[in-house]
């Protein structure tokens, strides 16, 4: 009986001696998992940012509970917004930079192989719906090779503490949070990767300035409260508001813009507006209207700029920007009202009256003419201060039509 006792105890014994080397192992067996891939690249299919063709971002704004989607395709050897009707992606140091920072990126450090650290570290995908939080969402980035070849995709999250030019990341999928050492922040914003000035022009070589207020029947075409004034540099009419105005032309960005139809495009080309119900319906849409006599109006009024180099740049303002529902394809009616911001659509055609310069305003105007470009509520806004007195405030937006062109 004591020699089953002392085997029992023997047995105690060593199961106890087993606990305790598992207690001590388990935690260097975990921590060695944790650490397992540190200092490897992120992603050894991207060699080198020639080979990408694709870029794809989102973004997540917090305040709106909206993902903000933008895509660059390289289509037919040039760069276009493919999120955006195939606008000129014209940012070509943001293209080279966006691409490049993510190449050679390693995994430097393990921050967290949990889950539910996602919003300490700001890395939620901002396009994972299962997700409730509205916060701790980071920027998602994709790149694209040839034939749509996967050659990165991250979610880049906040700035690590105390560590400078260092952000945490994660792999979209996957748990494992790193902290890497990256210069990338790249933009989802549309005015971020195009041409920052729209127009071209100086304010300083700014001859004269003409703002068209009036009112339009949109029943009958017919015109009403039409005011004119018209400004030029050490006139009594160049004031405070008509200085702010220029100041604002010669900085105009586009904050948005979506493809005319191809027969309108090419009918401002060749300056022959025809009365298409496709071209009606696209202009009405945004706010244009064209009279029997194929005179093109605004509902927000208008901005003659002539220049010292002799171009005639005409501003016409439209619609604000999303009251007609008038979004990216994809977009719901909540992310565009979100996105608008009080936005307004403008239509611009150039001309010149200096021979010299006669090659370079075509060249704008064709360019123009593909386009509804989308400005700033507050640069429409400076613009129009210098109106005549008296003139008609901008009505509401109308109700959003049923269907779009």
């Amino acid at each position: 009986m004591k020699n089953q006792w002392a085997i029992t105890f023997a047995f105690a014994a060593a199961a106890a001696a087993l606990v305790a080397v598992a207690a001590r192992v388990q935690p260097e067996t975990y921590q060695a998992a944790i650490f397992s891939d540190q200092g490897e690249d992120l992603f050894p299919a991207l060699t080198g940012a020639n080979a990408v063709q694709s870029i794809e971002i989102v973004d997540y704004n917090a305040d709106q509970a909206v993902a903000r989607p933008l895509k660059v395709e390289l289509r037919k050897g040039r760069w276009v917004l493919a999120s955006h009707g195939d606008y000129p992606a014209e940012a070509r140091d943001r293209l080279a930079q966006t691409a490049g920072a993510l190449v050679g990126l390693k995994k430097d450090a393990v921050a967290s192989d949990r889950w539910d650290d996602q919003a300490q570290y700001g890395v939620i995908d901002p396009l994972d719906q299962k997700n409730p939080s509205l916060t701790g969402r980071g920027k998602r980035v994709t790149l694209l090779g040839a034939h749509g070849t996967k050659l990165a995709e991250i979610v880049l999250g906040t700035a690590v503490p105390n560590r400078s030019g260092y952000r945490y990341a994660r792999i979209p999928g996957q748990k494992r949070i790193y902290a890497v050492q990256t210069a990338a922040d790249p933009s989802a914003r549309f005015e971020d990767w195009v041409e920052a000035d729209l127009l071209h022009v100086d304010a300083g070589g700014i001859s004269r300035l003409i703002v068209n207020s009036y009112t339009i029947d949109e029943m009958t075409g017919t015109l009403a409260h039409v005011r004119r004034r018209v400004m030029t540099p050490n006139g009594e009419n160049w004031d405070a508001a008509a200085r702010s105005a220029a100041q604002t032309l010669a900085g105009l960005r586009v904050a948005g813009a979506r493809a005319k139809p191809k027969l309108l495009a090419e009918q401002l080309r060749t300056r022959q507006l025809a009365l298409s119900l496709e071209t009606v319906m696209s202009l009405r849409a945004r706010g244009f209207f064209i009279l029997p006599n194929g005179q093109l109006l605004a509902n927000a009024g208008e901005a003659v700029v002539e220049t010292t180099q002799g171009f005639v740049y005409t501003l016409r303002f439209g619609e604000v920007a999303g009251s007609s529902l008038d979004g990216e394809p994809g977009q719901t009616p909540a992310a565009v009202a979100v996105q608008s911001g009080g936005d307004r659509f403008l239509f611009v055609t150039v001309s010149s009256r200096n021979p010299a310069t006669e090659a370079r305003a075509k060249a704008l105007d064709s360019k123009f003419a593909d386009w509804y470009y989308i400005i700033a509520g507050k640069d429409f806004a400076n613009i129009m201060k210098a109106a005549p007195a008296g003139s008609e405030v901008p009505r509401a937006p109308r109700p959003a039509a049923a269907s779009q062109p």
